[in-house]
């Protein structure tokens, strides 16, 4: 079978059908003052492929318009936005992935490959230990760098993270110069601030009122919004801590492992707590949402980041309750392996959704300090 023209046929569908729904929207502006992409919407009188992966990464899928929408399923119109947007979200991913090749693994990139690669990569660094002697020696108590040599691992740690830098950058530059158009200059810093305060604050995980996004059920909650803050943050706090330790090692030639009330100890335990809250409560509402919201391709792609994040954390806490300990170099060796499948699976996972979507906010924030072109066609 060919993978490419399949691909390039679904991603065809899938722009027709946001073609087809978002003209109907236009007609009916009900959920107009909701959120991004209706205001975003009203801008154009047609879709073309730019124009739909631009509004599905600026859509954040409360699923309030679909809860609103008085032509939604089973209506024979058949409005889904959110799940519209969604199935185009994924081939965003895969149509400006780096190495273009390398896209195809969003389609596979589930739970299971992201525990495959993890355990695989820990399993090795186990061999590895055992190979040198034992997984439990005593006297070696906190001492990371007995086990792996500080050079080794920077040197492969840092080569997989920088390739994943590389991979995203250059996806989204893809992404940028695929949906920007030129126009009136506008304030940039004032732009900038306004998408990075959006983006900063979940502000439209909030719901079309402020209320949250829809449950299963139909009720309103904002708890989505805070397991998203929870894993963010706890995300940023990781990286500060492996970024102060960075300089502790570097600049003050300090070396791990450091004590329980240093600053990298204190912001990677705050960022691991929240790295445990946030995935498994975003795990607890992926399990519970309508199916209608829902993009079913992506579900493995989800979870499996989101576990990742979750075994990381995991992993991570109980390497500093017990480093002390001469379980020391199974837990290392365990924790490594997550880093790693984190690493490895970052560019071609449910990580790219944040890089895009932040591109998709200043877009919006660019576009709506500049004359509305269907207003001023009307003129």
């Amino acid at each position: 079978m060919d993978l490419a023209g399949k691909a390039e046929r679904e991603l065809d569908a899938n722009v027709a059908e946001v073609d087809r729904i978002l003209h109907i929207c236009n007609a009916c502006r009900y959920c107009e003052s909701f959120c991004a992409v209706f205001p975003a919407m009203t801008r154009r009188l047609d879709f073309n492929v730019a124009d739909a992966h631009y509004l599905a990464n600026l859509c954040h899928n409360c699923s309030a318009c679909l809860y609103a929408c008085q032509y939604a399923p089973p209506h024979e119109f058949g409005v889904n936005v959110p799940k519209a947007l969604a199935q185009v979200r994924r081939d965003t991913y895969i149509e400006y992935a780096f190495p273009r090749v390398f896209g195809e693994l969003y389609r596979c990139n589930g739970l299971t490959v992201a525990m495959a690669v993890s355990l695989g990569v820990a399993a090795f660094l186990i061999a590895t230990i055992l190979i040198k002697g034992s997984l439990f020696v005593p006297g070696l108590e906190g001492e990371f760098y007995a086990i792996f040599p500080h050079n080794t691992l920077a040197l492969v740690f840092g080569a997989a993270s920088l390739f994943s830098v590389v991979a995203l950058a250059i996806g989204v530059t893809r992404f940028w110069r695929q949906v920007s158009e030129p126009g009136k200059p506008v304030a940039m810093p004032a732009a900038v601030g306004e998408a990075a305060k959006s983006a900063l604050t979940l502000q439209y995980l909030g719901g079309g009122h402020g209320d949250g996004c829809n449950n299963k059920d139909d009720a309103f909650t904002l708890w989505r919004r805070r397991f998203h803050h929870f894993t963010f943050y706890g995300f940023m706090l990781c990286f500060a801590s492996t970024s102060v330790a960075t300089l502790y090692h570097y600049l003050f030639g300090l070396e791990a492992p450091y004590p329980i009330f240093s600053l990298p100890v204190i912001l990677g335990t705050l960022g691991g707590i929240g790295l445990l809250i946030g995935p498994a409560g975003l795990f607890w509402l992926n399990m519970r949402r309508n199916p209608l919201q829902m993009d079913d391709r992506q579900k493995t792609m989800d979870r499996g980041f989101i576990a990742l994040l979750f075994f990381i954390s995991l992993t991570g806490l109980a390497l500093l309750a017990w480093r002390d300990s001469p379980a020391m170099p199974l837990l290392l060796a365990i924790h490594l392996g997550f880093v790693m499948g984190l690493f490895v699976t970052l560019p071609y996972g449910k990580f790219a959704h944040g890089i895009f979507r932040c591109a998709a906010l200043l877009k919006h924030a660019i576009e709506k300090r500049r004359p509305n072109p269907v207003q001023a066609g009307a003129d």
